[in-house]
């Protein structure tokens, strides 16, 4: 069983060393930070979320060190992640574990391991694809294919939908949200921006 799945994950990507785990963690802007960490607990004693996390974020440094890449990037850690900030703020050493958590996120992209659970990667991808096509974000468009792409996944419960109408009737009502995209000018150049940021590393 520990043959196969050390095959699996030599397929994805997956089967790195440690110490290429770190480096590559590392060299992320953020990442580096985690060198400084004493695993006092503070982030993860100030996290709101902490309890909805696999892994706390004290934890998450401690798999990130030990380099359990499969572990980490399979998690919904970094997802749940508010951003809010408090375990950045408050660390006494000055590690930058909201920026780390981000920088998860793109990892577990990019070698397309995600949690199964999870939506929020898909909610990402319906925004930049939203972004690419009109230069700003159509709400009603990104959400309708937000729930299509989730359902089809299994990942919401189409009966989860109909809560959210008549919030959307309400918008529409009030010329808060319009019906069709409005494409901003200069689309181009925001394409080319987006474009030069793949290629500094980010992902689609």
């Amino acid at each position: 069983m520990n043959l196969l799945m050390r095959k699996i994950r030599h397929n994805q990507g997956l089967a790195v060393d440690r110490d290429d785990f770190l480096e590559e963690v590392y060299s992320v802007p953020g990442g580096e930070s985690i060198r400084w960490c004493v695993q006092c607990g503070t982030c993860s004693g100030s996290c709101p979320n902490a309890a909805q996390m696999d892994y706390s974020p004290r934890k998450v440094i401690a798999l990130v060190r030990s380099g359990k890449r499969y572990d980490i990037l399979n998690s919904n850690s970094m997802w749940v992640c508010a951003s809010c900030y408090l375990c950045t703020v408050r660390c006494p050493k000055d590690v930058k574990i909201t920026e780390l958590m981000h920088a998860l996120e793109r990892l577990s992209v990019a070698r397309g391991v995600t949690n199964g659970r999870i939506s929020t990667p898909t909610m990402y991808r319906v925004f930049v694809d939203s972004i690419k096509s009109n230069g700003r974000v159509h709400e009603l468009g990104m959400m309708m294919k937000f729930y299509l792409s989730a359902i089809l996944r299994g990942k919401i419960n189409p009966l989860a939908t109909i809560k959210m109408l008549p919030v959307a009737l309400k918008l529409l009502s009030h010329g808060r949200m319009a019906i069709r995209p409005k494409r901003i000018k200069g689309i181009e150049q925001v394409k080319i921006i987006m474009e030069r940021a793949k290629a500094l590393g980010g992902v689609e």
